[in-house]
């Protein structure tokens, strides 16, 4: 792990404006940078860069941070991956924590293994294009197949030479152990005999999301039938097939941009659609996509759309693929060439144009192509039609989305002619089944509750629904709007705190007096407390939790801060490693440094207009006393039915909180 001292150093030395310019180009607005947007398509620039407070945020997308969180939005790098690239670029020099000699030795032996896969592709790309043999079968391949020099270097395409050795021996003359030529899968060692993989193939480089080369792909090029057509690298400690992409490396940049990856099955695939403008492509390299795939991808978009050729065998196989795409909470949709064409053979006979218009036009929802697809074998089979709506409605129980299933099985009813009731109980008998699945798994019935997916809604959920035939869509929108209200009054909390938690300030507070006749008397105290310790009193005293768990750690940490050092350091809060709460810290000050309206110049007007720090005392009440607004009147709608009969204590449960929540709307709308 990288030290303390370094990441320190790293954040001492780094200028957000010189890490971003070398992305973005900048032009000096005010005391801040502005510039357009690199997330999105834009012509206003949107941008900003505070060299101040180190930080920017983009205003089109709601994304911001640090230097080091910007090279991981922008380039996709891990944490540890983007405090490099800035040591490297300021010149520091990294220290480790100490480890065990097990570890330092498994370190050292990935560095080298990395070393010898990017010396295989820098030779087996100079090969192809600086030999007589390499030109002729390597390069003259790639030619026939149309690609341009442009694409052969951005894909490092090369080529091996048909020699039994020819690379082992390149590889060791250069010094390279062939311990690492072996545990890569580039050399095969038997008994005192060494010879190459990958004799006599073109060869395609498979990157990491940083640009790493983990392993390669092969494509013989005789009619050798004894020999596979594609050979691939052995699983290795740098090379999981199952957890990489191909082209993930190349199409990142696009893939967020556009907001959708397209997923193919082949390199060529990938390569064609690169070389018609279409970059945001990544194949599964013939195998079976994955999970770990899957996620993957999620880190750039929620949005991916599976190609497939016209093989109505080979897309019923890959069927799974879209569930497990479901199962990950991404949004899918399908797009199918005409019969005898695939991605490659299609983006070469259209035009660029051509080939963007028909992904557009094609794409339809995956209820809509699944539907299509499966009913073409049941025909008029009234059993067949049923185990079609059986597999769609599998399909759906996968999303843990609750509102996204909702409105697939509404679909689904709609197309298939059946009543969403009926979808709605076979829906529910699936998750419970699924439940119990797991609770079996997990060998304990006590722990049943904290096996269910948190996402997945109880059947009675869905019951209710079949009563009502829409309480699904009623019940979400008031849960939905409560936490959206709760979530926007975490959100002001944190803000106040961050701007304000340190100024103390003259709070007041309402004391209630009885006189003699039992009347009661009410008056103002006034009392000066830190604006940090107003709140935590009052949610301490109700003990609130944060619905949104970033915002409660950003609470959290705060709070620790403020109680230890008796003072807020923004800048721990900045450089956090959690790239969530350094974005939504960061978007709250910039939001501050740079508001996008102007309501009105009142002082030109001659109004007197309170700053907000003498509004401080009002602020902090109303965003407590709103927060325990909203949770009372939760806790009221969740007991409140119509078709309930209520004990008295229930009843009088229920007067005590709509009494309460009367008290606190009259203090929120009295003036302080």
């Amino acid at each position: 792990m990288i030290s303390r001292s370094t990441i320190d150093r790293v954040f001492e030395s780094a200028r957000v404006e010189e890490v971003i310019g070398e992305f973005v180009q900048l032009k000096k607005a005010g005391s801040n940078f502005k510039g357009l947007s690199p997330f999105t398509d834009e012509k206003s620039p949107s941008f900003m860069v505070s060299p101040v407070k180190q930080i920017w945020k983009d205003f089109s997308t709601g994304k911001g941070g640090n230097a080091v969180s910007f090279l991981m939005e922008h380039e996709h790098y891990s944490y540890p991956e983007a405090l490099k690239w800035l040591a490297r670029k300021y010149n520091i020099e990294i220290e480790e924590t100490e480890q065990s000699d097990e570890q330092k030795a498994q370190l050292n032996e990935r560095e080298s293994m990395f070393l010898v896969s990017n010396f295989a592709k820098e030779y087996f790309h100079d090969l192809m294009l600086n030999t007589i043999k390499g030109k002729a079968i390597g390069l003259s391949y790639f030619k026939e197949r149309g690609f341009t020099d442009e694409i052969i270097e951005k894909f490092d395409l090369g080529y091996c030479k048909d020699e039994w050795d020819n690379f082992t021996k390149a590889a060791l003359d250069k010094g390279y152990d062939l311990k690492y030529l072996a545990s890569t899968g580039l050399t095969i060692v038997k008994e005192n005999k060494q010879f190459d993989r990958f004799k006599g193939r073109v060869m395609f480089p498979i990157h990491s999301m940083s640009g790493r080369i983990l392993g390669f792909g092969g494509r013989i090029l005789t009619s050798d039938k004894k020999a596979a057509k594609y050979l691939n690298s052995p699983e290795s400690d740098i090379y999981h097939k199952s957890k990489i992409l191909y082209g993930i490396y190349q199409a990142k940049k696009e893939i967020a941009k556009q907001d959708n990856c397209f997923l193919v099955e082949g390199y060529t695939d990938v390569i064609s659609f690169n070389q018609s403008r279409v970059e945001n492509v990544v194949a599964s390299s013939g195998t079976a996509l994955t999970s770990d795939q899957i996620r993957l991808v999620s880190r750039l978009t929620k949005n991916i759309t599976v190609l497939f050729d016209g093989d109505a065998a080979g897309i019923r196989a890959s069927l799974r693929g879209i569930d497990l795409i479901l199962e990950q909470g991404m949004n899918v949709k399908v797009v199918q060439f005409p019969d005898g064409e695939d991605p490659d053979s299609f983006a070469k006979s259209h035009s660029d144009s051509e080939l963007k218009i028909y992904l557009e036009e094609a794409a339809q929802d995956f209820i809509n192509f699944k539907v299509s697809l499966l009913l073409k074998d049941s025909k008029n089979d009234p059993i067949k039609k049923a185990g079609v709506i059986r597999d769609i409605v599998q399909s759906i129980s996968k999303i843990p989305d609750g509102i996204q299933r909702e409105v697939y099985v509404q679909e689904c009813a709609r197309i298939m002619d059946i009543s969403e009731r009926v979808l709605f109980s076979e829906l529910a008998q699936m998750l419970s089944k699924e439940r119990n699945a797991k609770a079996v798994k997990s060998n304990t019935k006590s722990n049943f509750n904290s096996n269910v997916d948190s996402n997945q809604p109880p059947a009675e959920y869905f019951h209710e629904q079949e009563q009502s035939q829409m309480g699904v869509v009623k019940g979400g929108m008031i849960a939905t709007q409560k936490i959206d209200q709760l979530s926007i009054l975490e959100k002001e909390i944190i803000r106040i705190l961050l701007l304000y938690g340190n100024n103390e300030v003259d709070f007041i507070e309402e004391v209630v007096q009885v006189n003699e006749d039992g009347k009661e008397i009410y008056s103002n105290r006034i009392y000066k407390n830190t604006v940090s310790s107003e709140i935590y009193v009052h949610l301490h005293e109700d003990e609130i939790e944060f619905s949104n768990t970033t915002f409660q750690e950003i609470y959290n940490e705060i709070i620790h801060q403020l109680n230890q050092l008796e003072k807020l350091d923004i800048d721990r809060l900045i450089n956090h490693k959690n790239i969530e709460i350094s974005s939504i810290v960061t978007s709250i000050l910039m939001e501050k440094e740079n508001p996008t309206q102007q309501l009105s110049n009142w002082e030109s007007k001659s109004i007197e207009v309170k700053s907000e720090i003498e509004k401080l005392p009002k602020a902090v009440n109303d965003v407590v006393f709103n927060i325990r607004r909203v949770l009372i009147e939760t806790l009221v709608n969740e007991k409140s039915s119509e078709n309930r009969i209520y004990s008295n204590e229930e009843k009088e449960e229920i007067i005590r909180y709509n009494n309460l929540k009367m008290k606190l709307f009259n203090k929120l709308t009295r003036v302080v």
